[in-house]
């Protein structure tokens, strides 16, 4: 046959390329439960609809090209529910996915599409970072000033990482820049490894203490949700794409009529406490009131006196932003501040409306959040919110005390303000501005008096008769209320899209 023998090479590379590290490596990976890069990405994709680029790529340096398939780097494009996407995918079994001069430009080859073609890029990292020698010297420090990651990033379209094994250098920076990351537990993400770490700091420390999913979603934040094996990790990177629109300048994805189910509104009154002082999960209150297995919760363990989710209501994404009095009292400290901050940015980049659902006692005063900055934290909130050009609605449950009213959308901070009949206004608990303002020498008729006079004057009804709240609604119209609203703030003149006035915001800060 003519071309016989250019085939039988074309053929054998590829089989080559498509072997990846061997099959040595990739059956102690499927022993230990774990994907490898390939498999990671038929998980993800539709079938059938991946297009490889870079196949035949590998290490630049000689001594390094037999054994450097796709030069550690599996990269190209592919369907996720019939919608475009864009993919990387570390294969550890190659140099251990380690950074180089020829993969990088894989990088940024497909990172340059993605952007100016419109559609969302998923990095499923696992990496042990620059490859050595490639970065030493003044030769590696020339090849570092080309690095492909571009350090301030325009939010086009959305970024996802999913970090499921150890994930260091490159691999820890697409996470801290991407607006969603996923991890399974016993992954790690660090700036270095543990080794390198416990070297230069002189002291024995352990991965998971490094950068494990206990710290990363509890304590530092930068991963929104930790899974426990590869396949529900791509589950959720799957599930947070169908909320958002590939690109910044189309409107989400809306679901067809046929595929929504609501719950039985009645049971918000069951999960509403009798008295103002008993708490409750604002969660369970959120699941009824979107399409029902809608609620998508992101940074679950961090800030926990504020709930972020993406949801659906009537089967159009919407951004929940909720203060849960399960956890402080639903008192607003640094680390729900920050949280709320991303979370904003996250909605206006990408044109899903905002809903905020108040029942708060004010900020978290004291000295460690003084330390961290609380003032500034809160400033940034509502600089943040102050530039937000989607749809922005506020219902007030019950308290919405202080400075945190404006924060939760209260005013002019949102497009419209509705109010349940529990509500609860003013500049703190009445108790505590009795306490304040009772004269020097009152009893305890003088503070009782204010107590009545304070609460008198803070209820949803005040409120409403001054037009700061437009509607005062019963709790089990909340969702159909909410729906109704959406569909008069929708932005019809732009087709639902935004002018992203958040775009360029830090990823993380």
């Amino acid at each position: 046959m003519a071309h016989e023998k250019m085939l039988e090479e074309l053929a054998a590379r590829r089989a080559k390329a498509l072997g990846m590290g061997g099959p040595d490596r990739l059956a102690k990976r499927a022993a230990q439960g774990v994907l490898d890069a390939r498999a990671r990405l038929d998980c993800l994709l539709d079938p059938g609809s991946f297009n490889e680029t870079g196949l035949f790529a590998t290490s630049f340096r000689a001594e390094d090209r037999e054994r450097t398939p796709a030069d550690g780097k599996v990269a190209g494009f592919g369907r996720v529910e019939g919608r475009p996407v864009a993919v990387v995918s570390n294969d550890f079994t190659v140099l251990g996915a380690s950074s180089s001069q020829v993969n990088g430009k894989k990088i940024r080859h497909v990172k340059d599409i993605a952007t100016s073609r419109g559609m969302p890029i998923v990095f499923l990292g696992e990496s042990a970072g620059a490859r050595i020698p490639d970065r030493m010297g003044s030769a590696g420090r020339a090849i570092l000033g080309q690095d492909p990651t571009e350090y301030q990033r325009l939010r086009v379209s959305p970024w996802v990482s999913a970090q499921l094994g150890s994930c260091f250098g490159s691999s820890t920076w697409y996470g801290c820049m991407s607006d969603f990351v996923v991890m399974r537990k016993g992954s790690v993400m660090a700036v270095a490894s543990h080794r390198v770490t416990s070297t230069a700091i002189g002291q024995a420390i352990e991965p998971e203490e490094l950068g494990g999913w206990r710290l990363l979603t509890g304590v530092s934040g930068l991963v929104d949700l930790a899974v426990d094996t590869d396949e529900q990790a791509i589950a959720a990177v799957r599930r947070f794409l169908s909320y958002l629109p590939g690109h910044c300048n189309e409107a989400p994805p809306v679901l067809d009529a046929a595929q929504v189910v609501a719950h039985e509104q009645q049971r918000l009154l069951d999960l509403l406490p009798a008295t103002r002082s008993q708490v409750y999960d604002m969660r369970r209150m959120l699941e009824v009131i979107a399409d029902v297995g809608s609620l998508f919760e992101l940074k679950g363990r961090f800030g926990r006196s504020i709930v972020t989710a993406l949801a659906r209501v009537e089967g159009r994404s919407v951004g929940f932003i909720a203060n849960n009095p399960m956890f402080k009292g639903g008192a607003i400290d640094v680390d729900a501040c920050n949280k709320a901050t991303a979370f904003l940015v996250l909605c206006d980049s990408f044109n899903v409306p905002v809903v905020m659902m108040v029942d708060q006692p004010g900020f978290l005063v004291g000295v460690e959040g003084e330390r961290r900055g609380a003032a500034g934290r809160i400033i940034n909130w509502m600089n943040a919110l102050s530039m937000v050009t989607v749809p922005k609605v506020s219902v007030i449950l019950r308290k919405s005390y202080g400075q945190a009213y404006l924060n939760m959308g209260g005013g002019r901070n949102s497009d419209v303000v509705a109010a349940w009949p529990s509500a609860d206004l003013g500049f703190m608990d009445p108790r505590v501005g009795a306490s304040v303002l009772t004269p020097e020498g009152g009893g305890e008729t003088d503070s009782a008096d204010l107590r009545e006079r304070i609460a008198r004057d803070s209820t949803a009804w005040g409120l409403a008769a001054l037009y700061e709240a437009h509607a005062v609604i019963d709790p089990r119209d909340t969702r159909a209320w909410l729906a109704a609203t959406l569909e008069v703030l929708r932005s019809r003149l732009t087709g639902g899209v935004g002018q992203h006035r958040l775009a360029n915001w830090p990823t993380s800060y």
